[in-house]
């Protein structure tokens, strides 16, 4: 199965473009190669822009400690697992504690380097980043694999509270909704939502099925349409076959 995922807000939006980022970066961290370190530090610079709303911060603290509210509700609750309940609890509670000890801005330690900040303005720039335009990271990207990613994780680290918190919001928002089937008719879809809230939906269909799901929604309606892929095509075409997949409304 694959599963497109479709925020209806800029936090939400956000949030699941860090996720993106977080991930690339370990990934990258963790390989060998100069490209890949490469990599991983023009993701870090990723992350530093898209982190860069000044209340992404403020944002999350109050998402965690609703949360944190809520869950404090089902104490005692026969029906819930006290162990289960302490763990996110504990869980929340580090997270807020780790984001609220994170001093300044998100990234403010990689903005008050001088030498990332210059290679940061230069990787922006096609083929900015030769040996010619900063030898002195000609020369890092020579260093052992080690030293590199002993750095790369230096660097990363101090943004380990942001991702950390993004990823239990992110969490408990795509555990708040049930999956329901749906057939597209020829590929296209129309819901009335009735004035519903919801911050994100997920579409979710076999992944051997040849078609993309292209979204549009608001409080009222939801419409998708379902495309065939772009491979070989000179133009986007809408499918011509009933398409069966399960549509989660999640809302925090």
């Amino acid at each position: 199965m694959i599963t497109y995922e479709y925020p209806f807000n800029e936090r939400i939006r956000t949030l699941l473009r860090l996720e993106d980022l977080f991930e690339k970066a370990a990934y990258f961290i963790q390989a060998d190669g100069r490209l890949e370190h490469h990599a991983a530090l023009a993701t870090l610079f990723e992350i530093l822009e898209t982190a860069g709303r000044a209340d992404l911060k403020m944002d999350l603290l109050q998402e965690l400690e609703r949360q944190r509210q809520t869950l404090l509700s089902f104490r005692n609750n026969p029906e819930i697992s006290e162990e289960a309940l302490s763990g996110a609890l504990y869980e929340i509670e580090q997270s807020s504690a780790a984001l609220l000890a994170t001093n300044g801005k998100v990234g403010q330690h990689l903005r008050d380097n001088d030498w990332l900040m210059s290679i940061k303005s230069r990787v922006a720039i096609p083929g900015g980043v030769c040996e010619f335009d900063l030898p002195s990271y000609h020369w890092w990207l020579h260093r052992a694999v080690e030293t590199r990613r002993t750095d790369l994780e230096t660097w990363s680290k101090p943004l380990f509270a942001l991702r950390d918190a993004a990823a239990i919001v992110l969490r408990l928002l795509r555990s708040s909704g049930r999956p329901q089937n749906h057939l597209a008719k020829l590929g296209q879809f129309q819901l009335n939502l009735g004035g519903t809230s919801a911050q994100m939906v997920r579409v979710e269909l076999d992944s051997g099925e040849a078609a993309v799901p292209e979204v549009s929604a608001n409080k009222y309606f939801l419409n998708i349409r379902f495309a065939r892929p772009p491979v070989n095509e000179i133009k986007a075409r809408s499918c011509d076959h009933d398409v069966s997949f399960s549509l989660t409304f999640c809302n925090l």
